[in-house]
């Protein structure tokens, strides 16, 4: 399927298309080409796409869309700034579609809320989604370039550390609805408080399209905030609580492997089962069943069923007679409290341990030390009866902690990793969790090289 001609490529960015490619995707990092792909070559503070395009050719990209002259013979769009084309070839790609688009920001819950919103909509017609975290200044531009005219649907995922970030990103994506999971603690050593990161995270309705809906988590800190900056949009509201809104949670029956959950959506009662453990993904789920709602599209109760945290995000395997809860990819209070939880509903066969594997939650600023000390409540109440720790704010943490329940402190992962290997036995289930920098990917693969070995 053609993504973009070369003429098509070349009139949306203003520059000037060699050979005559067509591309069935976009890419920016040379070492994931796929092939068809049109390679931007950008360039960042550390690394120079230019030196990657013949990589990037050769991996199979149809052209590549640069700021240098390479020659006459290499497919390519020449521009003038290939950050500047990228952007223009996205705003290109909103203007042709027809698709119906959903934005989605929060402090926590904003990826699993946009997986499992692309799964429910696909199911109503071909959807495109962000890939992965690609969320920020340069995610955001990349994924909407590779919309197809075809979509029906399309669900983008929108972060931010600061202020000011979302603004922009919401103009180019132009929603037609935009859901707000939480206002919760997390990168909060960029802003003065909470009342800052709604605002920063309120900044997503400035993008939404006329006539266009803000669901929003009524039960978060600051909804006035919250709603208020929905109202300067001119949008329409839904909430959704766990007291009273327009989809209410009513009740959760939570185990080891998913919820059973009864809610009200718009007046209307809806029983479902859903497929990811833990009382926050049932409310969350609220959220996206309102979209749904936005766009008149019925959930599909299989869809919900079968949907499974992603990897990073709370995904769940059986590896080598033990099993393994993948939290690694980030970490903040409210998250870290949730996949404890998570952790506690989980049931180790006989013989078998509750294992927490928890890494510093980075970016929280001056109220870093009594975020991590307040874990230790969460985890006595999941009845977790080994914790190991990594990084000097988890120390804290572990100091706290009963000597029974003390694992091993390391000052980062991948010290603290053949602890984990080597402490591990069958029944247990381990909890892997903590921020993105802490590099807990590190002990996700040194379990996964155990298990291959047999161990």
């Amino acid at each position: 399927m053609t993504l973009w001609t070369a003429g098509e490529a070349a009139a949306a960015t203003g520059g000037m298309a060699r050979g005559g490619w067509r591309a069935s995707g976009v890419a920016i990092d040379s070492r994931t080409i796929a092939a068809g792909d049109l390679f931007v070559a950008v360039a960042g503070p550390n690394h120079d796409g230019h030196c990657f395009v013949g990589q990037a050719l050769a991996g199979g990209a149809a052209a590549a869309m640069v700021s240098r002259d390479f020659g006459a013979e290499m497919p390519s769009l020449q521009v003038q700034n290939t950050r500047a084309g990228l952007y223009a070839l996205a705003r290109a790609a909103r203007q042709r579609s027809t698709a119906r688009i959903a934005a989605v920001t929060g402090s926590v819950g904003k990826t699993g809320s946009k997986d499992l919103l692309f799964q429910l909509l696909s199911r109503a017609g071909p959807t495109e989604a962000s890939r992965g975290n690609l969320n920020n200044e340069w995610g955001a531009p990349l994924s909407l370039a590779r919309l197809p005219r075809e979509a029906a649907f399309a669900v983008f995922e929108l972060g931010m550390n600061h202020a000011g970030e979302i603004a922009p990103l919401s103009r180019l994506v132009r929603p037609h609805a935009a859901l707000v999971t939480a206002i919760a603690p997390a990168h909060t050593v960029f802003f003065r408080g909470l009342e800052d990161v709604a605002d920063a995270k309120a900044e997503i309705f400035q993008g939404l399209e006329p006539g266009g809906t803000a669901v929003l988590n009524a039960d978060t800190p600051h909804i006035d905030r919250l709603e208020a900056a929905a109202e300067r949009a001119g949008a329409n509201i839904l909430r959704f609580s766990r007291r009273a809104g327009d989809a209410v949670l009513l009740d959760a029956a939570l185990d080891a492997s998913g919820s059973d959950i009864a809610a009200e959506i718009c007046g209307r009662r809806f029983d479902f089962r859903l497929g990811a453990p833990g009382e926050h993904w049932a409310f969350n789920a609220l959220g996206v069943l309102l979209v749904l709602e936005a766009f008149g599209v019925a959930p599909d109760p299989e869809v919900l069923a079968a949907f499974h945290p992603p990897a990073g995000r709370g995904a769940r395997r059986n590896l080598g007679g033990w099993t393994l809860i993948d939290e690694s990819y980030n970490a903040s209070p409210a998250a870290m409290d949730a996949a404890i939880e998570v952790l506690g509903l989980a049931r180790p066969a006989p013989g078998g341990r509750r294992i927490a594997v928890l890494g510093d939650m980075l970016e929280l600023g001056g109220d870093a030390g009594l975020a991590h000390t307040d874990l230790a409540g969460p985890l006595e109440k999941a009845a977790v009866d080994l914790v190991f720790a990594a990084g000097p704010e988890m120390r804290r943490l572990f100091d706290c902690l009963p000597p029974a329940r003390r694992g091993a402190h390391r000052p980062d992962a991948a010290a603290l990793a053949p602890l984990i290997a080597d402490a591990l036995a069958p029944g247990d289930v381990v909890l892997v969790k903590g921020s993105l920098g802490m590099g807990m990917k590190t002990i996700i693969e040194a379990l996964e090289r155990r298990a291959e070995a047999g161990g």
